[in-house]
C-alpha cells in the first residue's frame, strides 16, 4: 500500500476540537506528491500555555488564520477514502480529526486508519533517532514527514 496520507494535528489546549495546526503529507505509489502545512484558528482562538510551550504555536500565530471549517475543503481529498497513516493516530490524531468535524457540524468521512505507533510500539522522537529520520518534533508537517517515512519503512 503506497497510496496514502500521512497527517499530524497539533492542538491549542486538551480539548480534542482545538487543531491549531495540519500537517499532511501525501504519497503516490511511494512518492511523497503533496505537502501541506498549516496554521489554523482553533475555536476562540483559545490556547493552553502547555500546550504552546510544547509546539510553540500561540494565539497571535492563528489570530488570522482560517478556521477548520474553512480549510476542510482544501484537505479532505487527501483524507476521504483513503488510507491515512498517523502515529498515535488511535490514540490522538484520528479523534481530534473527528471531534473537530464534529465541532463545525462536518460530515465524518469514510477513511482507512493505519498507525504507525501500533506497528513501532515505540514514540516518534524515539523512533526518528534510531532510524536517522529528520524530526522538528511537534512540528506537524514533521511529524506527518516522520510518520510517512515511518510508514515506507514498515512496508520493506
Amino acid at each position: 500500500m503506497k497510496n496514502f496520507t500521512a497527517i499530524d494535528f497539533e492542538t491549542a489546549s486538551g480539548y480534542r476540537n482545538s487543531i491549531c495546526q495540519i500537517g499532511l503529507v501525501r504519497v503516490e505509489n511511494g512518492i511523497i506528491t503533496k505537502e501541506v502545512n498549516l496554521l489554523v484558528q482553533p475555536p476562540d482562538n483559545y490556547y493552553w500555555s502547555r500546550f504552546t510551550d510544547i509546539h510553540g504555536i500561540a494565539a497571535q500565530d492563528t489570530a488570522n488564520a482560517p478556521t477548520f471549517a474553512q480549510i476542510w475543503q482544501q484537505i479532505a481529498p487527501y483524507i476521504e477514502n483513503q488510507n491515512v497513516i498517523a502515529h498515535n493516530g488511535f490514540g490522538f490524531d484520528f479523534p481530534v480529526l473527528n471531534k473537530t468535524l464534529l465541532h463545525y457540524s462536518l460530515l465524518i468521512p469514510d477513511y482507512t486508519k493505519f498507525c504507525t505507533y501500533k506497528i513501532y510500539r515505540s514514540n516518534l522522537a524515539n523512533l526518528c533517532q534510531e532510524f536517522n529520520i529528520p524530526l522538528n518534533h511537534h512540528d506537524a508537517l514533521s511529524d506527518s514527514r516522520a510518520c510517512e517515512e515511518l510508514w515506507l519503512r514498515s512496508l520493506k
